[in-house]
């Protein structure tokens, strides 16, 4: 049966995960839902003001489109904390690692989980299984915990076990690994000089021991011209997403660009670009997440080259076939949270600022104790 251009437009919606700049569903972004029908939709902080609010929005979201949606938030702790301003700080990644204690890094999932489920989210762009190495500190900081892989495995594992007793989805980031990068991707193109055999043997190894645990993978925006023999982002690259992730290590969940609106991807490519090719290197998803204008740019530029190119089409029909399974198999995506009560909101305030103060103490006597 001939695939038609309805057809091609949504499996081309499918693939994508938007951000958008509005805090209340106004007839532009309806409109936007409407025509994309996307698979996803990424809040930030400029669209998060109140906790019903924010479940309102995205209820709307929701009903603006037919298949279920991922609904993200980058919710990590620390310096990347979308619900600060409404539930007070979330403690890091790396003040939690420091406790030394596992059952404090389930707790860290378990906490943040509650409150991204409270608020109406189903998937939470976390944990950061980058190294904490001193080339990155500057870039990473208190996200990445520890320079040693089995280390950063095990603070992951636990985190993500958190999060699935809240029936939230996360997501490993930001393969192949940012802990040698020296430049932030927000801005940057990182370009990593580190042979396959240290890659392999350090960066990837997180990757490797969570392959079965992590339900979506982030592929980040950094060059590894060792690996690749050129300076294109992992995020483009088909060695990268089919060769190493799907093959050498041979992981079977979805696979994401990280945010295409970043400077260390539009460096190496323009938006529409960027879109095209982090599907055909072997991507199932990818982010857009800043300028609206950019979100259906990119949709439509995927359009076209499916139109264009019967390739190209049979891969994002495919993506698209892994995306709708997934979410299948996913029932939790199809029960949203029930709206928050003004007192859901002062116990997942009360439960963060416990979790900060025990993570506060035990990390103060593991240091005393070192």
């Amino acid at each position: 049966m001939p695939t038609t251009t309805a057809d091609i437009r949504a499996q081309a919606g499918q693939l994508l995960i938007m951000g958008f700049a509005a805090a209340e569903p106004g007839a532009h972004l309806r409109e936007l839902l409407r025509r994309l029908q996307p698979g996803g939709v990424v809040l930030f902080a400029r669209n998060i003001q109140e906790p019903r609010q924010t479940w309102e929005l995205l209820r709307e979201c929701r009903r603006r489109v037919r298949t279920p949606l991922f609904l993200g938030v980058d919710m990590e702790g620390g310096t990347v904390d979308r619900f600060r301003n409404l539930l007070g700080p979330a403690p890091s990644a790396a003040a939690v690692f420091s406790s030394g204690d596992r059952r404090l890094f389930r707790k860290h999932g378990r906490v943040i989980g509650e409150a991204v489920r409270g608020l109406g989210f189903n998937l939470d762009f976390a944990p950061v299984l980058d190294l904490a190495r001193q080339a990155s500190r500057s870039a990473l900081g208190s996200r990445a915990v520890s320079p040693d892989a089995t280390e950063v495995a095990a603070y992951a594992r636990e985190f993500l076990a958190g999060l699935k007793q809240t029936g939230v989805l996360g997501c490993g980031k930001h393969f192949p690994g940012l802990g040698e990068g020296r430049l932030d991707s927000h801005h940057h193109l990182p370009v990593i000089e580190k042979t396959w055999k240290k890659l392999w043997a350090e960066d990837l190894a997180p990757y490797r021991a969570l392959r079965s645990r992590l339900p979506m993978i982030m592929v980040g925006h950094a060059a590894y011209p060792a690996v690749t023999g050129e300076r294109i982002p992992a995020s483009l690259s088909s060695k990268w997403i089919t060769e190493v992730l799907r093959g050498k290590i041979g992981y079977r969940g979805l696979v994401l660009s990280d945010d295409l609106d970043m400077g260390g991807v539009l460096s190496a490519a323009p938006i529409e670009q960027a879109a095209v090719e982090t599907l055909r290197a072997g991507a199932d998803m990818y982010l857009v997440c800043q300028k609206e204008e950019n979100v259906a740019r990119a949709y439509e530029a995927v359009v076209r080259e499916a139109e264009r190119d019967r390739k190209f089409a049979r891969r994002i029909a495919a993506a698209s076939r892994r995306v709708l399974a997934f979410k299948k198999r996913t029932p939790h995506l199809k029960r949203p949270a029930p709206p928050p009560e003004k007192k859901l909101a002062e116990r997942l305030a009360r439960e963060l600022w416990e979790l900060g103060e025990q993570v506060r103490v035990e990390a103060f006597a593991a240091g005393e104790q070192a």
